[in-house]
């Protein structure tokens, strides 16, 4: 008997030896890291522009002229990695590449799409814009000024070039990109003029380099002028329409949201939220009515919401301090974070209220620029827009919708624990193809998430205008959805647009006209808040419900923002299957 089970063992012992070999010679998670690092490398060759913005400053030097060849070069990057995907079974990867495989094929599809069906290079002049390369080559100290300066110097040779191609790419453009385009542009050249002229007194370079330089800065801002001087003359007697249409949308939608729900089921979701936020903010409005006003409360619900938000707007701060106020708030909201043990902030990567700079202005009030993955402890940037030259009443509307409770809210949106925060956060996953591949839906979702747990957990002190002005703020994020896909599926005029936002949503005039023009001016990108923050708060209650008294919300956060700016799908995933208890292993 014993030398059976001698015998046995060696059988057992043998085939789990061959079984673990064969594991090991199937593996694909090692052949994959390193086809994601060549798969990275080439992505750069392809597209140094972006290399640079994500601080990858190997190819600064050069300026891609976008032209045919190029085109033809982009799709060939993109046909060859879906082959050469089709090498590694999805099923044999682990979660974390499993997910930076989607992402790489979500990119290449869509760049295919964007080239071949969507054509923005064609009707899109706001496309061609190289103001803010320039700009980042020398605001960012990624290498000495005057290392730099001949960087600049060398990346201005493709201008003209440049622009040339632009010119023969423009076929039937929309009238409000092309004036998007000679505004943003015009904007710009202050990188060639007050910009440069500011770092090469700084340099110790000599004064025949700085010569060389101011010369070819001088082609340049002609280059830049001659093609806003074209897109002014040019003849366009029968312009395209900025709307993208159902198919376009629908298509636009599934590559850049990457949502498990369609467009259609997104929109009538948010028709719905929109209607529960009605509710919640009547009965905040029934409350509160008799501390604002003496007259009975109008019949008219939305009415009666609209007086009381319009009359708790008057509190707000002077067009002059605006940037202050901000400024002011940062600390506030970080030491909130500590006393609630909500989240990390790491105190050492920088965040700087900065004015928007003159080649950004056009689409939206306020924003964070983040440095990119390969200059993690570069600062953030959060760039606020100018009220400068405002006529007075224009000033007031602006700032009544940025109010002294939404202009709070707005600082947890864009700053802490936002999307400051959650950026810091990515660039510090462990996938660089998440880093890099960032997924706006979960970016700008979890900054819309933010602005409510931080209410949930007590910010604001459970102020009942707080919570109106949080409520109108959520409606805003809702409305975007049901404002962009109406405008570009269903034709909504402006008068229905601003019928929307001020009537049904609560904002300002000037606001409400700001959206218009975005969504005028940009495609689905507005859909990304709501369908990110539904995603992410219903992930969150799932998640809770499933660890029970083990649930601790910091760690929860701490370890969605791990993974990365990857899909909210794909994370919940991973998480769910973590968190997911093991079956015991059978016994021989």
């Amino acid at each position: 008997m014993k030398n059976i089970f001698g015998f046995l063992s060696l059988i057992l012992l043998f085939a789990c030896n061959n079984a673990e070999k064969k594991a090991v010679e199937t593996d694909v998670n090692k052949p994959f890291e390193e086809y994601k690092n060549n798969f990275i490398n080439e992505l750069w060759q392809t597209y140094p522009g972006w290399a640079l913005g994500v601080g990858k400053h190997d190819f600064d030097s050069i300026l891609v002229i976008p032209n045919e060849d190029t085109r033809k070069k982009e799709l060939a990057f993109a046909n060859n990695h879906l082959d050469s995907l089709k090498k590694y079974p999805i099923e044999g990867l682990s979660n974390n590449n499993k997910t930076d495989y989607y992402l790489i094929e979500n990119l290449l599809k869509g760049s295919i799409w964007s080239t071949t069906e969507l054509k923005s290079h064609e009707w899109n002049p706001s496309n061609y814009n190289v103001s803010e390369a320039f700009s980042i080559i020398l605001s960012t100290e990624f290498d000495n000024l005057e290392n730099r300066l001949d960087i600049f110097y060398k990346r201005m040779a493709n201008i003209p070039a440049y622009f040339e191609a632009a010119k023969q790419n423009i076929k039937n453009p929309t009238v409000e990109h092309t004036q998007l385009a000679i505004a943003q542009n015009l904007g710009g050249l202050a990188v060639f003029e007050t910009e440069l002229e500011d770092a090469l007194a700084k340099s110790k370079l000599d004064e025949n380099t700085k010569t060389e330089l101011l010369k070819r800065a001088d082609q340049s801002i002609a280059a830049v002028k001659d093609y806003t001087d074209w897109l002014k003359n040019l003849k366009n007697d029968n312009p395209r329409s900025f709307r993208l249409g159902k198919e376009l949308y629908a298509k636009k939608f599934e590559f850049d949201i990457q949502s498990g729900n369609t467009v259609e089921e997104i929109y009538q979701k948010a028709l719905k939220s929109k209607a529960e936020l009605h509710l919640k903010m009547a009965e905040i409005t029934h409350n509160l009515w008799n501390k604002y006003f003496k007259q009975p409360v109008p019949t008219d619900t939305l009415q009666a919401i609209k007086m009381l938000i319009d009359k708790i707007s008057t509190k707000h701060v002077h067009p002059d301090s605006f940037q202050t106020a901000i400024e002011q708030q940062i600390p506030v909201l970080v030491d909130f974070i500590k006393q609630k043990d909500l989240i990390y902030i790491d105190p050492s990567k920088p965040l700087v209220v900065r004015k928007e700079p003159a080649y950004m202005a056009g689409v939206a009030g306020a924003s964070i620029s983040s440095p990119g993955p390969y200059e993690k402890n570069g600062n953030t940037y959060y760039n606020v827009g100018s009220m400068e030259g405002w006529p007075k009443e224009q000033a007031e509307s602006y700032l009544r919708e940025y109010n002294h409770y939404i202009l709070q809210i707005l600082n947890i949106h864009e700053a802490i624990p936002g999307h400051y925060t959650q950026l810091v956060y990515s660039n510090q996953s462990p996938s660089l193809i998440k880093a890099i591949l960032g997924n706006g839906t979960m970016i700008e979702g979890w900054a819309v998430y933010t602005e409510l747990m931080m209410l949930e957990n007590g910010y604001g002190n459970n102020e009942p205008e707080m919570w109106l002005m949080y409520y109108k703020w959520n409606l805003r994020t809702v409305c975007n959805t049901i404002l962009d896909y109406s405008v570009h599926v269903n034709n909504f005029t402006k008068e229905e647009a601003i019928h929307l936002l001020v009537n049904e949503a609560f904002q300002q005039t000037a606001e409400a006209e700001g959206k218009w023009k975005r969504a005028t001016l940009t495609q689905v990108q507005l859909c990304s808040y709501f369908t990110g923050f539904k995603e992410i708060y219903e992930f969150r209650e799932e998640y809770k419900a499933l660890k029970g008294k083990e649930f601790d919300l910091k760690k929860f956060h701490e370890k969605f923002l791990s993974y990365g700016s990857a899909p909210v799908k794909h994370i919940r995933e991973m998480m769910l299957g973590e968190a997911s208890p093991t079956p015991p292993k059978e016994e021989l």
